[in-house]
């Protein structure tokens, strides 16, 4: 496991720092922050998601800024509606477009997108959930995953790598993983019943870093931690695995918070993308 807080491109983005991602010159990949957009509390200044209730010009406004910093116009972008689960789709060029200037247009319901098209970004939107950044260099895939606890307990990390490797024969050893910026342990106070949740899907005999018991009942749960366990799981070689040390929860000059601020705040959003070729 490798500690990777993400590079700084600009105050708006974040871009992922290590190789095979930074290896392919068309490859965008990174996640937003909370800086350099517009909107007012509690959604300043650069709310992506328009689910939360922020006015929808605004959100727009801040996509637009987005693909300005990255190369990518809205036209380009496809975005699913986010249920907590672990469905997960195949997106392609005539997804183009869908979820990028409305709700209401989501490529379908779906917390995981992937692709192989050039010319095509995915996005999905983020506030303490765990972002899971996916790229298979050899086979020119690339794809994200939202995981919640919900997910996290449904293995959606799982069920994507055996989708690509089931479906697409993607080689395991060849797909390469990155967990961003997330609610930190220290700061994800849960109950029993989601540690029990995670009990049930993790492999037998795993140790149990991934949690700590303050008091009774109450437990502090890592769910980067808990998400690169069922990743290996799954055979992701463990040097394929980059975690982002960053908390969203603790660093509230760089991110929105969902705990923090009881729900109401803005999403950063991740990003992956091919370029299309000139």
């Amino acid at each position: 496991m490798k500690k990777i807080p993400f590079s700084r491109k600009s105050e708006s983005i974040l871009t992922v720092n290590r190789k095979p991602f930074t290896e392919e010159s068309s490859l965008v990949a990174g996640m937003t922050t909370r800086k350099g957009g517009e909107g007012v509390q509690p959604f300043d200044t650069l709310n992506t998601a328009f689910h939360v209730g922020d006015d929808p010009q605004t959100v727009v406004e801040n996509r637009k800024h987005v693909g300005r910093e990255i190369g990518f116009p809205l036209s380009s972008w496809t975005a699913c509606e986010q249920i907590h689960g672990n469905e997960i789709i195949k997106i392609n060029n005539k997804d183009k477009g869908k979820g990028a200037l409305s709700r209401d247009s989501a490529a379908g319901e779906a917390d995981g997108i992937y692709t192989k098209e050039k010319g095509l970004l995915l996005v999905s939107f983020y506030a303490d959930c765990v972002p899971l950044i996916f790229y298979a260099p050899a086979a020119g895939y690339i794809g994200l995953a939202h995981a919640g606890w919900k997910g996290t307990a449904l293995n959606i990390g799982g069920k994507f790598i055996r989708t690509w490797a089931g479906k697409e024969g993607i080689d395991l050893e060849e797909i390469y993983a990155v967990i961003g910026p997330s609610i930190s342990q220290n700061a994800y106070e849960v109950d029993d019943k989601v540690i029990s949740k995670m009990k049930q899907v993790l492999p037998a005999r795993v140790p149990e870093p991934w949690y700590t018991s303050q008091r009774k009942d109450r437990f502090q749960l890592d769910m980067k931690e808990m998400n690169r366990i069922l990743l290996e799981h799954e055979g992701i070689p463990p040097e394929n695995i980059f975690v982002s040390s960053h908390c969203t929860y603790n660093e509230n000059d760089l991110f929105f918070s969902h705990r923090r601020n009881s729900g109401g705040t803005g999403r950063m959003m991740t990003f992956i993308g091919f370029e299309k070729d000139q």
